[in-house]
């Protein structure tokens, strides 16, 4: 059920944008580009599932360490491409990041999750069992 592979060149990561504009809606192509190359600077890494040479789903996170959580990864971006949802294809990258999580001394994986993504949030606590454990706030300055 296709294979998954790292994105490192900026030809992989223009093929990913289309699905990844899916999830974050409100960035453009060349913002994309520009915070993507920083924010693997700082540890982000973009795994693609491919299918039939096709990118089907993205999977964006980063090895953490804190107090709350020791070593973890935190997945920013997990998102099936709209064309090929309830294919299982979100939950073989899923099951792939929890699997680099574990090689890599990770304890945890970690994400957040929109309020209104519902049917996300019973993905993850449903079929993965992770625990709704916190609340996250933010404020622009």
């Amino acid at each position: 059920m296709g294979e998954v592979k790292e994105l490192t060149t900026l030809l992989a990561w223009k093929e990913a944008f289309p699905v990844m504009k899916q999830l974050r809606s409100d960035i453009e192509e060349t913002s994309y580009l520009t915070l993507l190359n920083q924010m693997r600077n700082e540890g982000y890494r973009l795994f693609a599932l491919y299918v039939e040479k096709e990118i089907v789903a993205l999977a964006g996170f980063s090895l953490k360490t804190n107090f709350y959580q020791s070593r973890h990864v935190f997945l920013y971006d997990l998102i099936t491409d709209e064309n090929h949802r309830s294919k299982g294809y979100g939950e073989k990258l899923l099951t792939f990041v929890h699997k680099w999580a574990k090689e890599h001394g990770a304890e945890y994986v970690a994400l957040e999750s929109g309020i209104h993504r519902t049917e996300a949030h019973r993905f993850y606590q449903e079929k993965f069992t992770y625990d709704k454990w916190c609340y996250s706030f933010r404020r622009r300055v």
